[in-house]
């Protein structure tokens, strides 16, 4: 079992920043790939950015160059630096892990990011 809290959300003015943290707890030693979904409202769940655990990186053509993916492989911690945070931003952002050894996907309970002025 993967144990996942997500941080770091909540209101920022277009154009601003905000970090996301994701704490793993638990078999984290069977994680492969971590990543960072959001879902807005009336909106399908969509990835934003994901980090494999050799750090390959792959974002949403939406946050390309916006957007920061990283792990903390000692402190067990998942990054997401987000800069010039853009009105479609606005989303529930959700913490994701994958285990290839298990199959099984893990999710955190999610942070509300509101890009608003």
């Amino acid at each position: 079992q993967v144990q996942l809290v997500e941080s770091g959300g909540g209101l920022v003015q277009p154009g601003g920043s905000l970090r996301l943290s994701c704490a793993a707890s638990g078999s984290i030693f069977t994680i492969n790939t971590m990543g960072w979904y959001r879902q807005a409202p009336g909106k399908q769940r969509e990835l934003v950015a994901q980090i494999t655990s050799i750090g390959s990186t792959n974002y949403a053509d939406s946050v390309k160059g916006r957007f920061t993916i990283s792990r903390d492989a000692a402190k067990n911690t998942m990054i997401l630096q987000m800069n010039s945070l853009e009105p479609e931003d606005t989303a529930v952002y959700y913490c994701h892990a994958y285990s290839l050894n298990q199959g099984r996907n893990y999710w955190g309970q999610g942070t509300q990011v509101t890009v608003s002025s």
